[in-house]
């Protein structure tokens, strides 16, 4: 297969990943490795998750999310590494590019391991934050079978991408025994209810993940997710209603010396005659272990050495440069 025929966003096949012969992987292999070079974006089916499952986290998070705000408060997410509800204003996404765009136009619910425990070599049992919200009292265990998932998906898309670049299947789960992950619920309100965006707003201002790997649950919509290459600038991204979305972040990118492409994208703000579209997406950020020193793959893998980084610190610093409140 000519890289000119490869699409620049494929859609992989994990059932055939799984159970198909070697003449199967390097094909899947070659796709993987374009697609993450042109655009650092992939969806994937064949990934093990009923759709029943996010659905009801979304009817679950809706319910939550529609409550008036002084309802929402108590479980405010008050700072850089906090989990829980970020409210109106609290993110301008863009601001990690440089782009002084107004506060996106989202709200979020935030949900990451206990802490870990250092007796008992294993994270604390639960979730963070340890507070949530007894309206819908569904919600909690919903995300705590979600990141189960998410978290096997995840270990098995770091094997494949260590097999595409002809490393150790082991070579980048060998520094998530105890990861860094968030699941992120982003509620898009409709602009019937929070008024027209500002100029330059939107729901997520341009940007690359700040992690190794992001599974993305989206649905459509006119103030949807765009992706940016090189080659076709910003273009909306493909939908599959039985894919998920998976994009590579800046540990990734730098991990592989610039092979992969951290994906660069933005979520518009709805139009003037879409008032009443309004969207949640369930993100899964799966970072490694906190102290990792992720350190650039040499040539000819790699393309660019970047200086080392400590994931957690890289991963935080990011965090803090997009914070308004």
């Amino acid at each position: 297969m000519h890289a000119s025929t490869i699409p620049t966003i494929p859609t992989i096949d994990l059932s055939l990943w799984r159970s198909g012969d070697d003449r199967d992987r390097d094909r899947l292999a070659t796709l993987v490795d374009q697609a993450l070079g042109r655009a650092g974006f992939l969806l994937v089916t064949g990934h093990g998750v009923h759709p029943d499952l996010p659905a009801a986290i979304r009817t679950a998070a809706r319910a939550f999310f529609h409550q008036p705000l002084e309802v929402k408060q108590p479980f405010l997410a008050e700072a850089v590494g906090r989990y829980g509800w970020s409210g109106p204003g609290a993110v301008a996404t863009g601001r990690a590019e440089g782009l002084m765009t107004p506060p996106d136009l989202v709200e979020t619910w935030s949900a990451a391991p206990g802490p870990w425990d250092t007796a008992a070599g294993r994270h604390e049992p639960g979730l963070l934050p340890r507070s949530w919200p007894s309206q819908p009292l569904e919600l909690r265990p919903l995300v705590a079978q979600y990141v189960h998932a998410m978290r096997v998906l995840a270990g098995e898309l770091l094997e494949i991408l260590a097999v595409t670049l002809r490393q150790p299947l082991d070579f980048f789960t060998r520094h998530t025994t105890r990861p860094d992950w968030t699941l992120t619920l982003n509620w898009y309100p409709a602009i019937s209810a929070v008024g027209a965006p500002r100029p330059g707003q939107f729901r997520v201002g341009p940007h690359t993940d700040f992690g190794t790997i992001t599974v993305l649950d989206r649905q459509p919509g006119k103030g949807g997710l765009q992706i940016h290459t090189e080659d076709d600038g910003w273009q909306d991204a493909p939908y599959d209603p039985e894919a998920l979305t998976i994009n590579i972040g800046d540990l990734m990118a730098r991990w592989t010396g610039d092979r992969w492409r951290s994906g660069r994208h933005r979520v518009l703000a709805p139009p003037a005659d879409a008032t009443s579209e309004e969207l949640l997406s369930l993100v899964y950020f799966y970072d490694c272990d906190p102290d990792t020193l992720v350190a650039s793959l040499p040539a000819p893998i790699g393309r660019v050495s970047h200086p080392p980084v400590t994931a957690r610190a890289y991963v935080r610093s990011k965090v803090a440069e997009i914070t308004l409140a």
